[in-house]
């Protein structure tokens, strides 16, 4: 038996089940478009995924001319 998309109820494939896949291919199409992110360079450290837009501006704490937006 196939499994069932979580959003819709249609059947998807069972090896994208076994990937992890709880939604058919156009459901996590969706899904997917409506998350977003970006990485920021942290200074002499490593890369920082960054989801909260509040949290981007705050990492410039040397100020400058954009500082305050």
């Amino acid at each position: 038996m196939k499994p069932l998309c979580k959003n819709c109820g249609s059947t998807f494939s069972k090896l994208r089940f076994n990937a992890g896949y709880e939604m058919c291919m156009t459901c996590g199409e969706r899904e997917a478009v409506k998350r977003k992110h970006t990485i920021a360079p942290m200074h002499k450290s490593n890369y920082l995924v960054i989801t909260n837009l509040d949290d981007l501006k705050g990492l410039n704490n040397k100020g400058g001319k954009n500082d305050g937006i």
